[in-house]
């Protein structure tokens, strides 16, 4: 008798997934079921437990950045979770590893497949909730306070957008040094929660540099900036001898949900010309950081992972733990986005591609308190001892 051949493997699988549809508002999430092939043979499929949610993906959604993705594609740029499948040539992870993974664009989905390269084991005692977005936090936060900014003890830092992600790492990173003192900016709704966090902290419509000057006179050793526009030439001119400027974003160029030609040129025409005669008079340094576009270059792939390594090991060490702010559904990320881009947040915001909405969790709980009167009831007119039916006997 002849055996029954076997089943052949699915090429592909379906998953749940975020989609952009056109640059623009929030209108333009979508969330759609799609087909993900398998594997290749240097590849791994993920099942994603968790996405990270960061002010690039406001960026990206309103078509702000170089080389913007053709729409329709799905966002995201981190993720962590399980391991479900491997290319044959793949040696550093097994199935059912616990993994963060990065990538250019499409992590929010149930199931992505990733370049092996990109895929890294986390920690034991790390959660996909915390794990996700750590990527995008910490190593750029490591990578400008020690690979560029040489930060030492006693080093004067400023930074901007400390209630964020990235800034919430930077404050963390800070105290793992002797002595530094840390000043920054943040939204003044944030100020109760991050002021004893940090030295000196500002809200960023007052004269920051006046108020600095008044702290430091000299200045500082190393100030990173996430805004641009304006905010460079500020930033240069509160350096001292010796210090460094960092810009890694331009969050100054969103100003509305939708893309705003008028605030892009603005931003670039507050900048004054930069004068490298003048930075040799000076003895500053001006430098710039992308991750973005870091993680592309194979050459910089053994940086990355060894950065990556040494902040698990601050992580196991309890020196650094990721700030999540909120966790969201998929069908609740454009309230997500919202609520990064009027700068609400502290820490990461963070979607979970098995959570109910909040429309869901919300129907939920009035059909949880339907059944609960219910039962009250059903209770209320059932005869005990003292039923008045039982007097007469």
């Amino acid at each position: 008798m002849e055996e029954a051949a076997a089943s052949p493997k699915p090429a592909s699988v379906n998953a749940k997934c975020v989609v952009v549809q056109g640059f623009g508002g929030i209108r333009q999430l979508k969330v759609a079921i799609k087909t993900q092939l398998l594997p290749e043979e240097n590849q791994v499929m993920v099942r994603v437990k968790a996405c990270g949610v960061s002010f690039l993906d406001v960026m990206v959604r309103q078509g702000l950045v170089d080389n913007p993705p053709r729409t329709p594609f799905i966002p995201g740029f981190d993720c962590a979770g399980e391991v479900e499948a491997l290319g044959e040539k793949v040696l550093s992870v097994r199935r059912g590893d616990r993994v963060l993974c990065v990538k250019e664009l499409g992590t929010w989905a149930e199931f992505i497949v990733v370049d092996e390269a990109n895929v890294f084991k986390l920690p034991e005692n790390m959660d996909y909730t915390q794990a996700a977005g750590f990527f995008f936090s910490y190593v750029p936060a490591y990578l400008m306070l020690f690979e560029i900014g040489h930060l030492r003890a006693n080093a004067n830092v400023f930074a901007h957008g400390l209630g964020g992600g990235v800034g919430q790492a930077i404050v963390q990173l800070c105290k793992t040094v002797d002595g530094v003192t840390l000043i920054g900016t943040a939204s003044k709704q944030k100020h109760d929660i991050l002021k004893p966090m940090v030295s000196h902290l500002f809200d960023h419509t007052v004269d920051y540099v006046l108020e600095t000057k008044k702290v430091l006179p000299d200045g500082v050793d190393l100030l990173l900036d996430c805004l641009a526009g304006e905010d460079i030439n500020r930033g240069i001119n509160l350096l001292k001898p010796l210090g460094k400027y960092v810009l890694y974003g331009m969050s100054n160029v969103v100003t509305g949900e939708t893309k705003s030609l008028l605030s892009f040129a603005k931003t670039w025409w507050q900048v004054d010309k930069i004068s490298p005669i003048r930075l040799y008079e000076d003895n500053k340094t001006i430098s710039g950081f992308q991750l973005r576009s870091l993680i592309s270059k194979p050459s910089a792939q053994p940086l990355l992972r060894t950065t990556l390594e040494r902040l698990f090991t601050l992580f196991a060490e309890g020196k650094i733990l990721p700030v999540v702010d909120s966790v969201w559904a998929f069908d609740d990320v454009g309230e997500a986005m919202l609520k990064l881009h009027d700068r609400r947040n502290i820490g990461k915001l963070v979607l979970d591609p098995a959570s109910l909405s909040l429309a869901e969790q919300q129907r939920l709980a009035d059909s949880q308190a339907v059944e609960a009167e219910a039962e009250e009831g059903d209770s209320s007119d059932t005869g005990g001892p003292d039923d008045p039916g039982d007097a007469e006997e």
